[in-house]
């Protein structure tokens, strides 16, 4: 257990500086933004909202909101993914289970599943960390794509172009 520290001491800011190479914080306002030019498309009634694009480390963080009902992607992961559903519901074709608003959902490495957001389900947003890549793959495991954090930012870059925002804009979310 850590050592208290004095009772004047506890609101005082810390002292040291920080260490010179450390990046800075990234603090995501309204990270369900209002502004629709911030939803990066990804494929139609698909888009995705980053919050992290980890190029270093080969991880991305983004809100992944889906407007459409039915097969989203059946994917591979090679590491750990994490989730946590804001809005809607949504489930694997090879799992029992029904990820709902409010639910995690851990997928360990190796894991392959179909993505399917049910008929009734007219909004679905879900936060995701993702490691690695993404393999897009047929029901047979032949590879059709891939998305890593570099693809990411790419698709970022042109989107955010695109609606006047500049192409810079993602760099705000990249560490």
């Amino acid at each position: 257990m850590p050592l208290e520290a004095k009772d004047d001491d506890k609101m005082m800011p810390y002292q040291l500086p920080f260490p010179a190479d450390a990046l800075e914080e990234i603090v995501v306002p309204q990270a369900v933004p209002e502004d629709e030019r911030l939803w990066v498309p990804q494929a139609e009634n698909v888009w995705f909202r980053p919050l992290c694009l980890n190029r270093s480390q080969g991880y991305w963080m983004n809100l992944l909101r889906v407007r459409k009902a039915g097969v989203l992607s059946r994917h591979r992961h090679p590491q750990a993914v994490h989730g946590l559903v804001l809005k809607g519901r949504w489930r694997y074709l090879e799992h029992d289970w029904v990820a709902e608003t409010g639910s995690y959902v851990y997928e360990p490495p190796g894991e392959t599943h179909t993505l399917v957001v049910p008929e009734d389900v007219e909004e679905m947003i879900t936060f995701f960390q993702v490691n690695g890549v993404m393999y897009y793959v047929d029901p047979w495991g032949k590879p059709l794509g891939y998305e890593d954090v570099f693809s990411k930012i790419e698709l970022c870059r042109a989107h955010y172009e695109s609606v006047g925002l500049g192409a810079d804009y993602v760099d705000r979310f990249i560490r």
